[in-house]
């Protein structure tokens, strides 16, 4: 995983502990791909208290009290294998049921609870592996189809980031792009190992080579899954490598600074990356937290 030593905002705990989020998303197949392997998913989910009927005095209780979060999910399926779009699909859709299966649902994220939160993160990735290769063993024609997966949860002010292959996630922090997740990618092992240089990995003709996946031919999955405390003003943007193989980093830093609301800030990343070519599928998921 990148560095995550990110800068805080030393007022972020100052203000209401209600997270509010302003979150969009967008997938186009861009203008080579015969079809659009990538899928998003974006989920509020949330539990609440409401009185309905009490003997209790009106300042004795809340009449309602609610915890909602978002759980935001970008899967790319892996180009030049079969089903990259199954499974993807299946990926989201086997989270959403794997969640679904246990109900106690955790939305706050503090030291004492931190580390099982981890685990049940990675055992649900873990499940997900297993699933896409039971599937493909018993479906000839998705033979080795895999995909990658990105998923960033809110649980209170702390975010949970859970990630395989070579989609992304960064954050926005005062004017600032930070990467949260590192790519799983046989350029990237390169690079890490001091075989390339970061100057040399633009023409290097392997850069998309996935060492990690959901899915595919290897029996294990490694997930890497981070925590970070929320700053007021925060935006995350998750997308396939559709986007970022288009735009550097210092247009879509630009862009995020400059497009205020999350809608508007999907609509113009997608359409640069067509501009410049639209090489591959592109999914870009937007969302800016406010306290």
């Amino acid at each position: 995983m990148p560095d995550l030593r990110i800068p805080t905002n030393d007022t972020a705990q100052s203000v209401p502990s209600a997270v509010r989020v302003d979150v969009s998303g967008l997938s186009h197949p861009g203008k080579v791909r015969p079809r659009n392997e990538d899928h998003f998913h974006v989920m509020r989910l949330g539990r609440y208290l409401e009185t309905v009927v009490t003997s209790l005095p009106a300042e004795a209780i809340d009449t309602r009290t609610d915890e909602v979060g978002y759980v935001m999910i970008v899967a790319d399926g892996m180009g030049g294998h079969a089903g990259g779009e199954q499974a993807s699909r299946m990926a989201i859709t086997g989270l959403v049921k794997l969640a679904l299966a246990r109900p106690d649902w955790i939305f706050r994220l503090d030291k004492g609870i931190a580390a099982d939160v981890k685990q049940r993160s990675k055992e649900r990735v873990q499940d997900l592996h297993t699933q896409l290769l039971n599937e493909g063993e018993q479906n000839r024609e998705l033979h080795g189809m895999g995909t990658t997966l990105t998923i960033v949860r809110n649980m209170g002010r702390q975010l949970n980031i859970v990630h395989v292959g070579d989609s992304r996630a960064y954050l926005l922090r005062n004017g600032r792009l930070h990467h949260l997740t590192r790519d799983h990618t046989y350029l990237q092992l390169l690079i890490d190992s001091g075989q390339l240089s970061k100057e040399d990995a633009g023409d290097f003709r392997g850069r998309h080579i996935l060492v990690n996946a959901l899915g595919g031919f290897n029996e294990e999955v490694e997930v890497d899954v981070d925590q970070i405390p929320l700053s007021n003003g925060d935006r995350i943007l998750m997308c396939s490598d559709g986007l970022t193989d288009m735009v550097d980093d210092d247009t879509i830093c630009r862009v995020l600074v400059e497009r205020q609301e999350s809608r508007e800030a999907c609509q113009r990343l997608v359409d640069l990356a067509l501009e410049r070519g639209g090489k591959d599928n592109v999914t870009v998921v937007v969302a800016t937290y406010t306290f």
